[in-house]
């Protein structure tokens, strides 16, 4: 049974090529022609790479599937994900697939919509107020392109609430969520799951981000954090197929609350190749009816990236913080910290990650 990987400019495909290349799996990648910079598809575990119009894509993802003879069709960036679960039954003839109706999508991707219904699930949220300290988002930041660090502002004063409520108004054409600030440490619980069900998981504990003022992780360990049967409700609730991370924060107490879902391949992904995750491999099983192995991750295993880490670093710095600084450098120095990208028994995918940052002035 063929593998086929989308959106491999993603950071996060590798460790899906990898994974399942290592499985012995013939990996197959594809990716818009207006893409350049492709990791994923550098891998040496790719057996071979398609490049796909932009411009009807749809139809020609569909012709590429139907050419393969049906492959398990793997959708690692959220376009792909919506434009297949849209028309999920014209491509169920030509692909094997594990992903989400639209319904369950539109819900788990709306945090208006989904803290509606974590309550009645018994699952604490942060409360929503006008005091200050808060946090402000939109209700899907995703959807209107912004980057992970630009999809909330955290609002120390009255202005600066009222200035990001205004402008997640004029960008979204809708009033943002206005939450209460919480400051204990980010954990989560990534699974996939099939028709209501949980079949494998991974929990991690959020170290490092960057930019360090708010962003997206830049190093993470994997953790159980008791979250497991809190993220079982919800994706019985919704029926839910496919891959999601459920990310938490703990309040001031300690007690953690659930922020968001992202319904699909998460960023921090590569934390499930470096803890030796059972979960990319049950993506395909469950995709083509395999037996799903029996869940293991290795608790206790560190994972960064080392260009967003080390800016990390260089910011506590910045902020003369001393210890976190320290941390950071002492994690990019060690061995036994996994990167998420690079292998050296497989590097090609992380210095075409790199060549890409330097093109684009250091973003990742």
């Amino acid at each position: 049974m063929i593998a086929l990987v989308t959106d491999v400019h993603y950071r996060m495909t590798p460790a899906m090529v990898r994974v399942l290349g290592r499985q012995g799996i013939p990996v197959y990648t594809c990716e818009k022609e207006t893409e350049r910079i492709l990791p994923g598809a550098r891998s040496k575990y790719r057996k071979k790479h398609f490049s796909l119009p932009a411009e009807g894509y749809e139809d020609a993802l569909y012709d590429l599937l139907e050419q393969l003879d049906k492959p398990v069709l793997l959708p690692m960036g959220a376009a792909t994900l919506q434009l297949v679960s849209a028309q999920k039954e014209r491509f169920e003839k030509v692909a094997h697939l594990c992903i989400a109706e639209p319904a369950a999508l539109e819900l788990l991707n709306s945090k208006r919509k989904l803290h509606q219904l974590a309550p009645e699930l018994e699952i604490p949220v942060p409360k929503e107020t006008d005091q200050c300290p808060c946090v402000v988002k939109p209700v899907c930041g995703e959807k209107f392109g912004l980057h992970a660090a630009e999809r909330y502002t955290v609002c120390g004063t009255p202005a600066q609430r009222d200035e990001a409520i205004a402008h997640f108004t004029r960008l979204t054409g809708e009033p943002p969520v206005v939450q209460e600030y919480l400051p204990g440490e980010g954990i989560g619980c990534s699974v996939i799951a099939r028709e209501g069900r949980v079949i494998a998981w991974i929990g991690h504990r959020r170290i490092r981000e960057y930019p360090v003022t708010g962003g997206p992780s830049s190093c993470c360990i994997a953790e159980d954090h008791g979250l497991l049967p809190w993220v079982e409700k919800i994706v019985a609730a919704t029926h839910f197929s496919g891959p999601a991370m459920f990310e938490f924060k703990r309040d001031a107490e300690g007690n953690p609350r659930l922020l968001e879902c992202n319904p699909r391949i998460w960023g921090s992904f590569p934390l499930a190749e470096a803890a030796e995750s059972t979960l990319p491999y049950a993506w395909f099983a469950a995709s083509c009816g395999l037996e799903i192995p029996e869940n293991y991750f290795k608790k206790g295993q560190k994972m960064c990236f080392f260009p967003s880490d080390f800016a990390a670093g260089m910011g506590y710095f910045k902020q003369k913080n001393g210890q976190k600084f320290v941390a950071a450098l002492a994690d990019l120095m060690n061995p036994a910290v996994k990167d998420g990208l690079f292998r050296l028994s497989d590097p090609a995918p992380a210095l075409a990650y790199y060549a890409g940052l330097l093109q684009r002035g250091g973003r990742s």
